[in-house]
């Protein structure tokens, strides 16, 4: 898929002559810093040594006093405490950490996390009964609880207690809870909304320690599952997220949780040079598996392991989920990619609404991103589930698919979500007006254009910049995540070297030169369609948009390019 480049411009244009000459860095360094929102010498210092002592004070979000008394006086009575979880990966780190806080002071803390299809997302009548037949007088709610209005009200009238830990939209009424902790809140002054769940737990356990006169060493140990959790839940990483990313990513390099460690040395990622892509794309989708597949808890358990035995089990289990995960994943595209040709023409729809009754209601989310990234149009997968129809939406720049659901709300039991991203249930017979209005809607808010995605490009360089200075600096704008993601560059008039080969399934393999610069290596993943482009004789010198990582292969480094999109020069 071609992109349309985006030259990204930064605020304050100004902001980069200046960084430039007080910094001593070349001007695309300080263009970057500049988009970025970095326009002054004392910011790009915190920006390139963002320390633990930056972070907020965990007593200024709204209810952390009474939250953090409450919890403290559980330690120190040995209470049975119940922590209640989702499913994901955020809510399996949240329910990790909070647990070990917990036990690490002999408290009885036990664990509840919903079935994903059996119960759904959410504080449920089931949990809460459950937490009374263990005699828990405490329940710590995370990642989730901010609707739990009727459930609140609930766990009151069994006597137990309910502290609430988290970072979704808050509704129109606060849960009547001890405590309900969500930077999200309109009454809430915590400068900083963008925390996970996982993270927000982290507050409390902060908190609950400077209660217990305890020094801070004791809350920051479990930095490495909030950083699991930031890079998965796709919060932005910048403000103190950026700290307790670069923080936990340190504990985990450190191999000091054996969990982790193990699963890391079971699928051959270096913990040396774990980052934040190495957690999107290796790390969390086997944690998140579980809960895709069915039983969350064996995430947790990995996470929580204090043996060798444990957590080599744990580890190998959610390895063979997420292979049967992926499996299902593949077959499911396929089924989809059929359906479509046999049913579409795509130069004629404006959306993609696809339906079959046996697809795994764990996978069609990650099918429709994917149908996205295919074709660029919204995308949504539909199963049937107890005669209902259900499946999740996923969407494009310029079409905000909780707006079209909305508009579509006479036809549908329950919805919910987002801009790009929405999950939705109707009956049976609303699905043929369901697909022609969602096509109608997407057909009058999408223009020609808006078919053909964006690349944002932050800066054009020449090659022959990128050397080990040039390296050195980029590599400190780390970690990267939403908000502060890897640059894009252009070059242009670049010279392929050598002959191009298709690598793995379907990766672009090749070598690239400018105007007499080193030759760097090449990876474009999934972008073997380009081939006949580069086999072009006119196509020789080409202009091309990448990021630049290092490689480590048989004790060597060096610098490759990542490519994102190829045009003709």
């Amino acid at each position: 898929m071609s992109y349309r480049w985006v030259y990204s411009e930064p605020e304050r244009t100004e902001a980069v002559d200046l960084l430039q000459g007080d910094l001593g860095v070349p001007l695309q360094i300080a263009r970057l810093l500049a988009l970025r929102g970095v326009n002054t010498f004392d910011q790009a210092r915190l920006f390139f040594r963002p320390g633990l002592d930056l972070l907020h004070d965990p007593f200024l979000m709204q209810d952390m006093e009474a939250a953090a008394d409450r919890l403290s006086r559980a330690v120190r009575n040995n209470e049975t405490v119940l922590v209640y979880g989702d499913y994901d990966v955020d809510g399996t780190t949240a329910t990790a950490s909070m647990l070990l806080f917990l036990r690490e002071f002999g408290v009885n803390a036990l664990y509840y996390i919903p079935h994903r299809f059996k119960e759904g997302y959410g504080i449920n009548r089931e949990g809460i009964q459950h937490a009374e037949e263990a005699g828990a007088s405490l329940i710590v709610s995370v990642d989730c609880g901010i609707t739990a209005l009727e459930e609140a009200k609930l766990a009151k009238e069994k006597g137990i207690d309910l502290i609430i830990c988290d970072h979704h939209t808050v509704g129109d009424e606060i849960p009547d809870a001890v405590a309900v902790l969500d930077p999200k809140r309109p009454d809430c002054s915590y400068p900083f909304d963008g925390l996970s769940g996982a993270g927000v737990a982290y507050k409390l356990i902060s908190a609950t320690v400077q209660r217990l006169g305890l020094p801070d060493t004791v809350a920051s140990q479990y930095l490495d599952l909030v950083a699991i959790s930031i890079a998965s839940d796709i919060v932005p990483v910048v403000d103190e997220n950026r700290v307790l990313m670069r923080e936990g990513l340190k504990l985990i390099a450190s191999g000091s949780r054996i969990g982790i460690k193990t699963l890391l040395e079971l699928i051959k990622v270096d913990r040396s040079t774990i980052s934040t892509s190495s957690i999107v794309f290796s790390v969390g989708p086997r944690i998140n598996a579980a809960g895709r597949m069915g039983d969350a808890g064996i995430a947790v358990e990995l996470l929580i392991a204090d043996t060798e035995n444990e957590a080599i089990l744990r580890a190998q289990e959610l390895d063979s989920i997420n292979r049967d995960r992926r499996d299902l994943d593949a077959r499911t595209m396929e089924e989809a990619m059929a359906m479509l040709e046999r049913e579409y023409e795509m130069e004629s729809i404006s959306s993609m609404v696809l339906h079959d009754p046996g697809w795994h209601l764990g996978v069609i989310g990650i099918v429709a991103s994917r149908l996205v990234d295919a074709h660029y149009r919204p995308a949504i997968m539909l199963s049937t589930v107890d005669g209902m129809i259900k499946g999740s939406a996923r969407s494009i720049k310029g079409f905000n698919i909780y707006e079209a659901l909305r508009k579509c709300e006479d036809l549908l039991v329950q919805y919910g979500g987002h801009e790009f991203a929405a999950g939705l249930t109707m009956e049976q017979e609303q699905l043929p007006e369901f697909r022609r209005r969602m096509d109608e809607i997407a057909g009058k808010d999408l223009s020609e254009n808006d078919f053909q995605p964006e690349l944002a490009v932050d800066a054009e360089i020449s090659l022959d910049m990128v050397d080990a200075k040039f390296w050195k600096l980029l590599s400190q704008f780390e970690p990267f995540g939403p908000g502060n993601q890897r640059p894009i560059f252009v070059s242009r008039g670049v010279s392929v070297q050598g002959t191009p080969t298709i690598v793995g399934n379907g990766h672009l393999k090749m070598k690239l030169s400018q105007n007499g610069s080193a030759t760097f290596d090449v990876i474009g993943f999934n972008m073997h369609d380009y081939m006949p482009l580069l086999r072009n004789p006119n196509g020789s010198r080409i202009d091309v948009a990448y990021m630049l990582e290092e490689n480590f292969w048989k004790n060597r480094r060096s610098i490759q390019i990542h490519l994102k999109d190829i045009h003709l020069g």
